[in-house]
């Protein structure tokens, strides 16, 4: 019992660990696509702010710094994003995927450029890396059978911004269903025109959107390079943007939803880990689990979601469509 105690911890402490980024990006979306902007450059902001934080920390040593560095460029991105598609009423879809190709390329010239590692960054000292919360409460509560090494071993003893992003998470859906500011983002989404006859700029709360979108795209960025890996390698977001946005569908546009479905992806990643090297049973061959079959189950899991096997999703009607003022 005590053996599966301990795995039941790790697989636990595995998933929120996997499912931090993915929980940040998913809300940046259900923040902009709330709002009636779809954002399909969340993969591309994740990957340059990342790279924006692992350059700072490497140069100038200081964590406040980097993260504050990596958030300007993720408001800044979203802003551009935000003077195509609501300004200038330009193609939204087309302007997302623009950003993450961007980012894609840029990230490696300017890393071969700046540090001549093949794009990468040097390592970041770990003086500048995120700290683990709660080791000395996670440390007494592990020697409480059962109990101890699921919420000491899985729950405590991670990093500020698994913690934040829960938090956020909570946060999101309050303000979304009990305040006013909350019920206005809603109507930008779905009726864009009762919201700007009843005086409030629906260009003012598509800004708003995604200068959200942009700070916790950055958070989703910086918990790459300052808590999951220790330097930045091209293209290290392998897709978790785009994991991200299908998890905001499958949540419905809904936080909590987005959270339960981002734990689903991270729990399949932290399974894949688990499962390599483990023998098949013998009425399926025998011989070890393929690993590449478990690192391909979120990708594949990503994709049947986004197939329709969740049920009717609906999006907020004025998502994708810019908003003229009726004079």
């Amino acid at each position: 019992m005590d053996e599966f105690a301990l795995t039941l911890g790790t697989i636990v402490a595995s998933t929120l660990r996997v499912a931090t980024p993915l929980m940040l990006c998913a809300l940046a979306g259900t923040l902009s696509e709330r709002a009636g902007v779809i954002d399909l450059g969340l993969e591309g902001k994740m990957l340059a702010t990342a790279f924006c934080a692992a350059s700072v920390a490497v140069v100038s040593g200081s964590l406040v710094l980097a993260v504050g560095a990596a958030i300007v460029l993720g408001i800044a991105l979203s802003m551009l994003h935000g003077f195509a598609c609501v300004s200038h009423r330009g193609d939204q879809v087309v302007m997302g995927m623009a950003i993450t190709m961007t980012a894609a390329g840029l990230t490696v010239v300017l890393g071969i450029a700046w540090f001549k590692q093949g794009g990468q960054t040097p390592p970041i000292p770990d003086a500048v890396r995120l700290d683990a919360w709660f080791e000395g409460l996670g440390a007494a509560l592990a020697g409480i059978p059962l109990v101890g090494p699921v919420i000491g071993g899985g729950l405590l003893g991670h990093t500020a911004l698994v913690y934040v992003a829960l938090a956020l998470v909570a946060s999101v859906w309050w303000m979304f269903y009990r305040t006013r500011l909350g019920l206005r983002w809603r109507a930008t989404g779905e009726n864009p025109a009762m919201v700007d006859a009843a005086g409030v700029s629906v260009l003012g709360m598509r800004y708003l959107a995604l200068a959200g979108n942009g700070v916790l795209a950055a958070l989703a960025g910086c918990y790459l390079v300052l808590a999951l890996n220790p330097q930045f390698i091209p293209n290290m977001t392998a897709g978790r943007g785009y994991m991200a946005l299908a998890a905001m569908i499958f949540g419905k546009w809904h936080p909590i939803g987005a959270l339960l479905a981002c734990l689903l992806f991270g729990f399949l990643d932290a399974l894949a880990i688990r499962l390599q090297g483990a023998a098949l049973p013998a009425w399926l061959g025998g011989g070890a689990v393929p690993v590449q079959a478990m690192q391909a189950l979120p990708y594949v899991l990503t994709v049947v979601l986004l197939a329709g096997f969740i049920g009717r999703a609906y999006a907020p009607k004025a998502l994708g469509t810019p908003y003229v003022k009726e004079r």
